[in-house]
């Protein structure tokens, strides 16, 4: 389970039948602090590999965006490859089962006056599970 900040815009590619795969860097930071003896402690940020299967990567490319706030949850995969020098390299992924957006909903082009109800109901989120996965 993470909470954090999208980095930038999703990467969503399509293959097979209309099925689709997106790809999130999301920023996870824990705050800093000062110990008692005035020792000053920075904050510290990891960036995570985010992917999303299916409807779900379908749901990302339509309502995710730099700077979105989520929630995700989901399983832990590494792979390896080898670099272009024959270096054998390390990727851990976090494969999404379940996100909420976390950011309030977009709304470019409603004017400030139009704040009714309606518009106010509309302000849910999507949330969604990707029970289909693959694996």
């Amino acid at each position: 389970m993470l909470i954090g900040n999208v980095g930038v815009d999703p990467d969503v590619r399509y293959y097979d039948a209309d099925q689709a795969v997106a790809q999130v860097r999301l920023a996870t930071t824990e705050r800093g602090y000062t110990l008692q003896n005035g020792t000053q402690v920075p904050d510290r940020t990891d960036w995570h590999n985010l992917v999303f299967y299916r409807q779900l990567a379908k749901i990302v490319e339509k309502y995710v965006h730099k700077g979105d706030k989520l929630y995700v949850e989901g399983r832990l995969r590494t792979r390896s490859y080898d670099d272009k020098n024959g270096v054998k390299k390390y990727v851990t992924e976090i494969y999404v089962d379940n996100m909420e957006l976390l950011t309030p909903k977009r709304n470019d082009s409603a004017s400030p006056s139009e704040n009714t109800s309606e518009s106010k109901a509309d302000n849910n989120q999507p949330t969604s599970s990707n029970e289909d996965a693959p694996f």
